[in-house]
């Protein structure tokens, strides 16, 4: 998944027509989504692109069940929201994707974000009041958000195994904090390369400024893609 992490949609075509004809799904976070709206996501779909629409919805149950009505309806393939707003959130979550779906739609990947891969124990414990280790935070709301049905969870690469243990092998990871080798590490504390992520059995690994922020973005990717193979 490669992240679209740009303030606008020009810059973001610009990108994707560096690596036009790469089958990859593009990830749309709250930047872009914030500046170019839900009628970019559409154009995406409508070329064919896979989307992971990456905004992250935490709020009370209700108002969580209509934005995932509205994103459903988008035609979006993976979205996500904070399993920390809780399991009547997330069921909640997913009654809006059923309002929104159209007949015949494939329904989308829901996911639960567990702790950002920015956070590290000192955050998670001091600032957050979490008590325990990141791992123990994380499979705990991998289990909550399988509890309420959702598909998966958003991740660290480091504790995929620990939630396939939790949650089974069919219980989909999608992980951030991937940096290819010798790339720089930026705001991650929880990081691993692309291919130690597959291997740790990760269903999707996402990327974003090892591709957009490299000289030949194409160029980039295809390295990365290489280093899987």
């Amino acid at each position: 998944m490669v992240a679209l992490d740009y303030a606008n949609a020009a810059s973001a075509e610009g990108l994707l027509k560096q690596l036009e004809g790469i089958p990859c799904y593009v990830k749309v976070g709250m930047q872009l989504f914030y500046a170019a709206g839900p009628s970019f996501v559409a154009s995406l779909k409508d070329r064919g692109y896979k989307v992971f629409l990456d905004v992250k919805m935490h709020d009370i149950p209700n108002t969580v069940k209509g934005g995932a009505e509205s994103v459903t309806r988008l035609g979006v393939d993976v979205f996500n929201v904070h399993a920390a707003g809780g399991k009547d959130m997330m069921v909640a979550t997913l009654e809006g994707v059923d309002k929104g779906l159209a007949a015949g739609a494939v329904r989308p990947i829901v996911i639960g974000v567990t702790q950002l891969t920015s956070t590290s124990q000192a955050v998670l414990n001091e600032e957050i009041g979490l008590t325990g280790t990141v791992e123990q935070a994380v499979i705990r709301y991998a289990r909550l958000a399988h509890a309420a049905g959702l598909q998966g969870v958003v991740a660290s690469p480091l504790e995929v195994t620990a939630i396939k243990a939790a949650c089974g092998d069919g219980f989909v990871t999608v992980t951030p904090g991937i940096r290819p080798a010798g790339a720089d590490v930026g705001d991650q504390s929880r990081i691993m390369t692309p291919s130690e992520a597959f291997a740790q059995g990760t269903d999707y690994v996402v990327i974003g400024r090892p591709i957009t922020g490299a000289a030949d973005p194409r160029a980039a990717l295809e390295s990365i893609i290489d280093s899987i193979l």
